[in-house]
């Protein structure tokens, strides 16, 4: 599905970034910088989820985020966290896009029980949907179907096949004769 992101025009001939000053409040950047910066570092779930609230970042229950973790300091009222997921050491996870002639902003919504592996970016206007896991070093431009697994850059879903109930019994009965053969 194609990402959801609402284009802006530059206001002047300079590039997007040059102009950010113009879009939102340099102050208000700075506080969502410090408290975002300082939460990569802290161990506490629940003390940083409660400094991640206060940026405007919507977190929902017992929602885990690693450390290094990077949400867009510039849009962070445009990212929600649901109930009970994971967010992966060192991922990023942004609701805006500067670009030379346009920049642009879309909201990220991460599903409930979401798992988001390590060093992974999550660009604007992506929703990761319920159950779904994110592996590592993955690029997600684009939405994520609840209950599935993607992986890759871009991210692909990536088919799962688990091993029957009977084959796994026996493999694991297997290995226990096995052991106790030696």
């Amino acid at each position: 599905m194609k990402r959801k992101i609402t284009r802006h025009q530059v206001p002047g001939p300079k590039n997007s970034l040059y102009y950010w000053t113009s879009y939102v409040n340099p102050l208000r950047v700075c506080f969502n910088f410090a408290v975002i910066f300082m939460c990569r570092f802290i161990p506490s779930l629940r003390l940083k989820n409660v400094l991640y609230r206060m940026v405007g970042i919507k977190i929902g229950k017992d929602v885990s985020v690693g450390l290094m973790v990077m949400f867009d300091v510039f849009f962070p009222q445009l990212i929600t966290v649901g109930d009970n997921s994971v967010i992966g050491y060192n991922t990023t996870i942004l609701a805006h896009e500067f670009m030379v002639h346009q920049w642009a902003t879309g909201e990220v919504v991460i599903g409930r029980d979401v798992m988001i592996g390590a060093n992974t970016t999550v660009l604007a206007g992506v929703t990761v949907g319920d159950e779904a896991t994110v592996s590592a070093h993955s690029l997600v431009n684009h939405d994520v179907l609840p209950a599935t697994f993607v992986g890759g850059v871009p991210a692909k879903e990536i088919p799962v096949s688990e091993p029957l109930e009977e084959e796994q019994n026996n493999t694991n009965l297997h290995n226990i004769k096995k052991r106790s053969s030696v």
